[in-house]
């Protein structure tokens, strides 16, 4: 059966759905020496309402929402839930792996926060440091005229603009705003396939800001991630690519994390689909969001469930896993923070509601989940990619929860989210 033919309520043969079952039972693929499996009782959940996990992702995939899940629930520092669901390729039948690689798109940029607050941590950028102390081209950047904050001459702007379309920035952008999504640096600019961090990110420094630096919260899907990569390449003196590999990914055993899949990992990479009207659609290019020369702090990489699970443990222990220290207590509670105040309320529907988050250093932060609407504790903080990969990380309940999915669905979110709050037991 072809993906295109495959419709809304479409239901898996039963012989995929026994090996899909097979699937379940088989032990959680954890190297020695990472996040443990604990009994759930152990660890403050309960064993049998854990089940309403599984129940939730086989009403989607019998729904048509999704082809296939992974859902991880850790607490106190053991995993209480790992599962797969469904199907990782619809044409082959072949059943989720707990091992299968996701897109995770969007999720890159937690991992990309984590490197520049390592890079602070080392005294090598402050989250004050204007981004034309190391990229001299974003000294005099320019802003759409009439956005918000553009009134007035500001206190250190660059002399009259060349385009009248367009106004001098009042204050240089810095760290902090890129990390916040308050620089305005939102559009793209034209990028070739040779390009790198080195070649492309100067030719951001010529597209105008949004808005003034500060005074606005717009999402930057890659531009402004992708010059905190580049700044990272140039205080460590390594690309990208390798920094993580060498700092992050190497410590955390976190093997199957890439910008491009290895010959070893493409077999078990979910295949990536669109939904239409006549059911899932194959994506005819996948690795377009991939590079082996562009290595984006926004987007690109490819995990597994358990290789993320590492990382987020590892916040979650305040900057530690297994002997392996990342980042300072101090330094995760200054990325878990909320440093924008109402500005991200409303501002990207329909993944977030109006009100009741706030947004730290690339995350955002449950604070009021009454007022949200969510069943997310508060306190929760994370992110989620394009194609629907999701992780929260809550100190207070010493949890952390993954759904790792290739259609994006909030709902999915939702009922996953739901179904793990009302497992809890203390």
């Amino acid at each position: 059966m072809k993906a295109s033919q495959v419709k809304k309520g479409w239901r898996r043969p039963a012989c995929a759905a026994i090996v899909g079952l097979a699937m379940l039972v088989l032990p959680a693929a954890a190297p020695a020496g990472q996040v443990p499996p604990g009994s759930p009782e152990d660890v403050g959940l309960s064993s049998e309402r854990l089940e309403r996990i599984g129940e939730a992702m086989e009403r989607h995939i019998e729904a048509g929402n999704i082809t296939g899940a992974v859902t991880v629930v850790a607490r106190g520092g053991r995993v209480a839930h790992f599962e797969a669901h469904g199907l990782m390729d619809l044409d082959s039948e072949t059943p989720m792996r707990k091992d299968a690689a996701f897109r995770i798109m969007s999720m890159t940029k937690p991992i990309m926060a984590a490197a520049v607050l390592m890079m602070l941590e080392e005294g090598k950028i402050g989250l004050a440091d204007p981004v034309s102390k190391f990229l001299p081209e974003f000294a005099e950047m320019q802003v759409v005229a009439g956005t918000p904050g553009d009134a007035g001459s500001g206190n250190g702007g660059s002399g009259a603009s060349a385009d009248p379309a367009t106004v001098p920035a009042h204050r240089e952008i810095t760290i902090r705003d890129l990390l916040t999504h308050t620089s305005g640096l939102v559009q793209n600019a034209d990028r070739t396939p040779d390009d790198s961090l080195a070649t492309y990110v100067p030719k951001l420094a010529k597209v105008p800001l949004e808005f003034q630096p500060g005074t606005d919260w717009a999402y930057s899907g890659l531009a402004g991630p992708d010059v905190l990569a580049r700044i990272v390449e140039i205080v460590s003196g390594q690309p990208f690519d390798q920094f993580l590999g060498g700092r992050i990914f190497e410590p955390l055993g976190m093997r199957d994390t890439m910008y491009f899949p290895s010959d070893e990992l493409r077999p078990r990479v979910v295949t990536l689909y669109g939904i239409t009207e006549q059911g899932f659609e194959k994506d005819p290019d996948p690795d377009r969001i991939s590079s082996k020369v562009y290595f984006s702090g926004g987007a690109g990489l490819v995990s597994t469930a358990h290789d993320y699970l590492q990382f987020a443990q590892m916040l979650a222990n305040g900057g530690e896993l297994n002997g392996k220290r990342l980042l300072s207590p101090r330094t995760v509670e200054l990325m878990s923070s909320d440093h924008v105040g109402d500005l991200f309320d409303g501002k990207l529907p329909p993944l977030f509601p109006e009100r009741g988050f706030g947004f730290g250093l690339q995350v955002a932060i449950m604070e009021d989940h009454i007022g949200a609407g969510w069943r997310l504790p508060n306190g929760s903080y994370g992110w989620l990619g394009a194609y629907g990969t999701q992780v929260w990380i809550n100190p207070g309940e010493d949890l952390v929860t993954l759904v790792m999915i290739q259609n994006m669905n909030p709902e999915v979110h939702r009922d996953f989210e739901n179904a793990v709050v009302q497992a809890l037991l203390d």
